[in-house]
């Protein structure tokens, strides 16, 4: 099967970056249910790969991606509430598994970032978009709702913002996406935006692969949750349990002995930030 006629692109990258490649430009990237497949299995590979450190979800064409293929919806709208509720049942999936994917995810978004593709941004750790980038949760416009990715876009922009742009399918640029907190960075143009993509991969190079997936677990285990004893001691457990680990142990280690750990090979060209280190 040739790259033109997968829907998604896998291909691994130097550093164990794996690259996530929407490739439907000639319908601007709208994903129907062989591309919710096709992105739920490459999901799957590569959080189970430990050679991969980071993951980059991007587009080929112009646009990150208009959100559902109106073929595909019309086709659903014909079947029954049962095989609705399976279809839903996948795009869940799909947005659970690059929610809670164990490695550092990157999205990088230009041109219409529509419906769905909300979600997709919502569920990636760091957003990086072009200036040019509009935003949509166009559902109620079609007679839908954005129902299965709003748990993450509500934590992305928060409540208040969801129930203007949930109720009117406005779009708003990248400069609102940035300020609702969708959006981590904005650039100016497509070569900017792979540059800025490389930077921060240089960054996360640096550090403890398995501290990164220990952090993201952490936030979920925290966020929004009360601070009582139960959070206290789950919070003095990951601590403790991350420090007697062999990373752990190796980046300590090396902060004392002043060398490089381990897990930066030799041919990384990653730089230290010195504002991060302590004394």
């Amino acid at each position: 099967m040739s790259d033109h006629s997968n829907p998604v692109l896998l291909r691994y990258q130097d550093q164990g970056v794996a690259e996530l490649i929407l490739n439907r430009p000639d319908k601007h990237n709208a994903f129907d249910d062989h591309m919710i497949l096709a992105l739920i299995e490459m999901l799957e590979q590569t959080d189970k790969d430990p050679q991969v450190r980071a993951l980059v979800l991007r587009s080929q064409g112009p646009h990150f991606s208009a959100g559902a293929d109106l073929a595909w919806m019309k086709r659903m709208a014909r079947n029954s509430r049962q095989d609705n509720i399976e279809d839903a049942h996948r795009l869940a999936r799909l947005m659970r598994l690059l929610n809670h994917h164990s490695k550092p995810t990157i999205a990088l978004v230009q041109g219409a970032a529509f419906g769905g593709a909300v979600g997709l941004a919502a569920c990636c750790d760091l957003v990086i978009a072009t200036r040019q980038s509009r935003f949509c949760l166009s559902e109620v416009s079609i007679g839908l709702i954005p129902a299965v990715i709003s748990p993450y876009v509500l934590r992305a922009i928060g409540e208040r913002q969801a129930r203007r742009y949930f109720l009117t399918a406005e779009s708003f640029g990248a400069e609102q996406a940035l300020e609702f907190g969708l959006v981590h960075q904005l650039v100016d143009d497509a070569e900017q935006l792979a540059a800025s993509c490389q930077s921060l991969l240089q960054r996360l190079a640096n550090n403890s692969p398995q501290a990164m997936q220990a952090a993201k677990s952490l936030i979920f285990a925290v966020s929004q949750k009360p601070i009582d004893n139960a959070i206290i001691a789950d919070t003095a457990r990951r601590i403790a349990d991350i420090r007697v680990s062999a990373e752990g142990q190796e980046g300590l280690s090396a902060f004392l002995d002043k060398r490089k750990p381990s897990w930066i090979q030799e041919n990384d060209d990653v730089q230290q930030d010195s504002d991060c280190q302590p004394g």
